[in-house]
């Protein structure tokens, strides 16, 4: 260490569960294979939940334990695995919902301004972001992960680590994140392809003009209200009801009477309005404004944090080039890929970006390629040491990937200013610039959860490495691909796939670039993540309840219920616990169920209407006037699942 700097904390290394003098199976076909599959599956899931719900959810655990299951079924034929094999599966297989988190976060805007992005461009993107997040975490892995262990938890880096030591003991945890994945298909078949129930239920509030309370018939918004916890998801689902009982009735009132449109409305006036037609026309600008500043006050509250971690990053770089050769031999727990591969990878993909038009494909001449891809290098670089350590402290979850990416669209989209880039060419170059920054961030954060697993298990850092990259490049192309097909299925912005924080970042750019924004619905939005943040509320969750459609937010609120209730009736700390894991696993698999499905039926919807074909439907005019009961009953039905699933103690 240089002189000047703080001593190193004192840290008491744990033993791994595999020792490093030992060299079991690890990188196998079998192991990068399983995590590629459920990679893809995983991937596709995450991307459909992050467009509808503006989320997504962690899928080291699953993968984990799914992998377990597999190997498990190949144990019996006589194949036998080992711990780490299956820790190098989850690893390949998690990258993928970064990869997502990353570009749906983003790329939707480009559909929403009119361009429509290539299948090629997109994966360009998101393989350029995953490849520098997981090389440039590289160098800080020895620091972050070993060095600073005691004061680096990394919460679900331990977890998974702990559930894949507890599969060496037996224990059926698979069960239930299979159970969750058939049933959250069959009730997105029934809802969302047969369309034999109405996929939700809206009721009109007397008394209150153009109010409505409404709740969608959503396996997976049940499960991630699970993950949430009751706090979260009771945030959220006041957000919610703040836009459809106040603000729309408020304007539904103050419209009565008026003949003329209320800006941006430049048809229809406020009295003539449907409550669906106010949300997409007025509430959509204030809680982008409301997500906006509340993604800034998460910035700005992680600024000394980011400073530091950056600081400590930058440090540890330095100690790291200035290791002495000709060291002694290196245990196989503590071997990284080298230096020079980040180097040579960092500037193949600068070259990449540079010199192939399709990545920037707004901007013509290689020199402001060059400009744009020189911006892609520095915020990634920053970003991912940032990423890195905050996930250390507060989770993947909890990690603020939207706040560097707004921070990135600020600074890329002053910089266009500047460089007088203000038409559409600029703002797709922003925007793409952005994507590839937050799909770094993202994966910088899952890489380090999975070192810190492979850290705890005894795992070879280098093969984990390896195995990110893998993920990255092998999921890439089928979270372009499931972006390309709900794009073609749905659309983006609308009910079905509101996209929230693309929008975020859309109204980022606008606001800087193209000037034209209904502003003081945009300043009314910020105005109450302000005072929801001085009240002492997370601003954020708060934020996206009051963008997001109610009928999203309350199977969300119900499924945070369904927690805390199971939570207080468990008679013991343990059995709490067991149900707290039970949960977890079950939501997981009704995620990823209705996820996959959701994209089944968008491949299917496109098929058929490129063929010039209607997508076929039952339909649930057969129900008549009973159709919203059946609703009703479902999602009863589906709540009684879950109970059963959880509650019993005998249950494992």
């Amino acid at each position: 260490m240089s002189s000047g700097d703080r001593p190193e904390p004192q840290t008491t290394t744990p033993s791994p569960y595999v020792s490093p003098s030992e060299s079991p199976a690890e990188a196998t076909a079998k192991a990068v294979g399983a995590g590629i599959l459920f990679g893809i599956l995983f991937g596709a899931a995450n991307a459909y939940l992050g467009l509808r719900a503006g989320l997504t959810i962690s899928t080291s655990i699953p993968v984990a334990v799914m992998t377990v299951a597999l190997f498990r079924t190949l144990r019996a034929g006589g194949v036998n695995s080992t711990i780490l094999e299956a820790n190098l599966s989850q690893t390949v297989g998690s990258a993928s919902s970064s990869v997502a988190s990353g570009v749906i976060f983003t790329l939707p805007a480009l559909f929403l301004w009119g361009f429509d992005p290539t299948f090629i461009q997109i994966t360009i993107l998101a393989m350029s972001g995953g490849l520098l997040g997981v090389l440039f975490m590289i160098p800080l892995r020895p620091y972050l992960i070993v060095r600073e262990h005691d004061s680096l938890p990394y919460p679900e880096g331990t977890a998974c680590a702990e559930v894949l030591k507890a599969s060496q003991t037996g224990g059926a945890q698979a069960r239930h994140v299979f159970l969750g994945l058939g049933v959250g298909a069959l009730v997105k078949a029934l809802t969302g392809w047969l369309r034999a129930v109405p996929d939700g239920l809206q009721v009109s509030i007397p008394l209150l003009k153009k109010a409505q309370l409404g709740g969608d018939v959503s396996a997976a918004l049940l499960g991630v209200g699970y993950i949430l916890g009751p706090r979260i998801a009771t945030i959220m689902v006041s957000g919610g009801l703040l836009s459809w009982l106040v603000i729309i009735p408020i304007l539904a009132t103050w419209g009565t009477g008026r003949p003329e449109p209320l800006y941006p409305e430049t048809v229809l006036p406020l009295d003539a309005m449907t409550p669906s037609l106010l949300w997409t026309r007025y509430i959509r600008y204030i809680g982008a404004g409301a997500v906006a500043t509340a993604g800034l006050i998460t910035l700005l509250r992680s600024v000394p944090l980011m400073v530091e971690s950056f600081r400590s990053g930058a440090r540890q770089i330095r100690e790291r080039l200035s290791d002495t050769p000709g060291a002694p031999a290196v245990p196989r727990t503590e071997q990284d890929l080298p230096l020079r591969v980040v180097g040579v990878g960092a500037a193949l993909v600068f070259a990449t970006l540079v010199l192939v038009p399709l990545a920037f494909s707004s901007i013509e001449i290689p020199a402001g390629r060059a400009v744009a891809a020189m911006l892609v290098v520095v915020f990634a670089f920053f970003f991912v040491t940032v990423s890195s350590r905050i996930v250390g402290l507060v989770g993947v979850t909890a990690n603020p990937t939207s706040g560097m990416t707004i921070a990135t669209l600020l600074a890329t989209s002053s910089v266009f200013l500047l460089l007088g880039w203000t038409d559409d060419g600029g703002k797709v170059a922003a925007l793409t610039v952005g994507a590839v920054v937050a799909v770094a961030a993202s994966i910088a954060g899952d890489t380090s959860q999975d070192l810190k697993t492979g850290f705890l298990l005894g795992a070879t850092p280098r093969r984990q490495q390896l195995g990110e990259l893998v993920g990255v490049l092998t999921s890439a192309a089928f979270v372009a691909l499931t972006v390309l097909l709900l794009a073609r299925a749905y659309g983006f912005g609308g009910e079905e796939l509101p996209a929230p924080q693309a929008m975020l970042m859309r109204l980022v750019i606008d606001g800087v670039l193209a000037q034209s924004l209904p502003w003081t619905l945009v300043a009314l939005g910020a105005g109450i993540a302000i005072v929801v943040e001085l009240l002492r509320i997370p601003s954020l969750p708060f934020a996206v309840g009051v963008y997001l459609p109610l009928s999203t937010m309350m199977p969300v609120f119900l499924g945070g219920l369904l927690r805390l209730v199971l939570h207080r009736r468990a008679a013991t700390d343990e059995e709490r616990l067991a149900r707290h894991d039970r949960g977890i696993l079950l939501g997981s698999g009704l995620v990823g169920g209705e996820g996959l499905i959701g994209v089944v039926i968008a491949g299917a919807a496109g098929w058929a209407v490129s063929r010039g074909q209607t997508p076929w439907s039952l339909g649930f005019a057969w129900a008549g006037a009973a159709a919203d009961w059946l609703a009703l009953a479902l999602f009863v039905a589906l709540i009684t699942f879950f109970w059963r699933r959880v509650a019993p103690a005998a249950r494992s």
